[in-house]
This record gives C-alpha cells, sequence and structure tokens, in this order.
C-alpha cells in the first residue's frame, strides 16, 4: 500500500528545516495500544458498537506503513545512536481524573490507564532499555509533560515526528515545537488518521508554516548524508 505524497509544495512563509544528526531527535507519539491497535483500545472499542469499518483506514495504515515505517526510522537511530524520544498519553488514575476534561472520558472508555495493556506501546516499537519516554495528559505534548526541557538537556534543536493521529496530537505536538523554536520534520508515511483528507489536510497546512513533510525514505536519506563522510559521498 502506498500513499502519495502531500500536494501543495513547500510554503515561502516556512523556513528550511535541517536534520543534523548532532542535534536531532526522533519522536514517536502515543503508538499504544489505546490508539494504535485494531483489536485493543480504540479499536476494541469501535467494533464493540458495529463501527469496525470506520477504523479501517486507520488500522490498515497503521499495521501497513506505519509500524514497518516507524520501525525503519527507529533502527536508523538507534544503529547510529541519535535521540529517540517515546510519547505516550495515558492516565495513572483509575478514573482518569489527572486528564484534561475534554479526554477523560474518552481514555477511560478505551482503558488507557497505567498498568493496563491500552497504555503501553506497542511491542513492535517498544522502547528499549535507556531510551526516554514522556507521559503526557493532554493532546501535545508540550502542554502536559516534560519533553521541552528533556529535549533542551539533551541538545535537541530539531524533531523528526512519527505516530498519531495526524492531526491531533502529532500536528498539536508539532506545532507547539516550532513555536517553541525547534525545526520540525512530519514523517507523512509515518503518520496516521482516522480519515485521508484529514491527514492530507493536515500535512498541507503544518508546511505552510510551521515545518516540512517528508517520507520515511528522504528522512533517512538526509542524515545517511550527513553522517557519511564528503569523500565516500563524492568517491
Amino acid at each position: 500500500m502506498e500513499i502519495a505524497s502531500p500536494t501543495g509544495g513547500v510554503s515561502e512563509y516556512t523556513i528550511p528545516v535541517e536534520l543534523d544528526p548532532a542535534s536531532v531527535a526522533l519522536v514517536i507519539v502515543d503508538m499504544q495500544y489505546a490508539s494504535a491497535c485494531r483489536e485493543t483500545g480504540f479499536g476494541r472499542w469501535l467494533a464493540s458498537e458495529g463501527r469496525a469499518a470506520e477504523g479501517a483506514y486507520r488500522f490498515d495504515r497503521i499495521e501497513q506503513l506505519l509500524v514497518p515505517n516507524i520501525g525503519r526510522l527507529l533502527a536508523f537511530f538507534r544503529a547510529h545512536d541519535l535521540q529517540r524520544i517515546f510519547v505516550r498519553l495515558g492516565a495513572q488514575l483509575r478514573d482518569c481524573r489527572d486528564l484534561l476534561p475534554h479526554i477523560r472520558e474518552l481514555e477511560a472508555t478505551f482503558g488507557n490507564v497505567l498498568g493496563e495493556r491500552e497504555f503501553e506501546i506497542l511491542d513492535e516499537l517498544k522502547p528499549e532499555q535507556g531510551e526516554a519516554v514522556v507521559t503526557k495528559l493532554s493532546a501535545s505534548a508540550f502542554s502536559s509533560s516534560n519533553i521541552d526541557a528533556l529535549l533542551r538537556n539533551l541538545g535537541v534543536r530539531s524533531l523528526v515526528f512519527t505516530g498519531v493521529s495526524t492531526s491531533q496530537c502529532v500536528d498539536l505536538t508539532a506545532r507547539d515545537a516550532a513555536d517553541r523554536g525547534y525545526g520540525c520534520v512530519i514523517v507523512a508515511d509515518a503518520v496516521a488518521e482516522d480519515r485521508e483528507d484529514y491527514h492530507e489536510s493536515t500535512l498541507d497546512q503544518f508546511q505552510r508554516l510551521f515545518g516540512r513533510v517528508a517520507t520515511t525514505a528522504e528522512v533517512i536519506a538526509e542524515l545517511t548524508g550527513s553522517l557519511t563522510p564528503t569523500a565516500a559521498r563524492t568517491g
């Protein structure tokens, strides 16, 4: 399954975003059993309501594109010891009162609570020991977690965003990052949404001002070029 690149081109209002291996981080947003698995959390709830078909685009894309492509990026960042940040949304209190009111009932319905399977990141993308995991209580990680302090402590200046959902937690976190001065890239074939029109519209609007949209292959090629000595590249 192939997804076409977003249309519309790069806006004249967007500053260039270059990825430097010394200061880049891969950000994996909400790839949890609550929101990124057909059989648990959101997927299970849709099925119980007789609405499984509404999740087909989302979960097909996650299974066929996101898990493989995020896996490729994660393997590349690990192989070259580049920064990796996992972001997850979830409650620590059983009744989810620690979450913001507008998402409280939703996450409680999905069972997205510490100690439950839904709270965990998919096994295929599971963080390794020593990799940073940030827990947020709202859609944007910058609104309700320590991610900004963490990134600045690590010397990170540019961010490569992947995960779910394109128009919600990914977009909000990436826009907030841009507003704090980070160079931001959303990986078009490593983010997912409930509907294709939501996905494409979000990417088109994001690259008008907030950052760049690229593919998995383009991100890996750009970083590989920066890691490879000039002589080897021209050689």
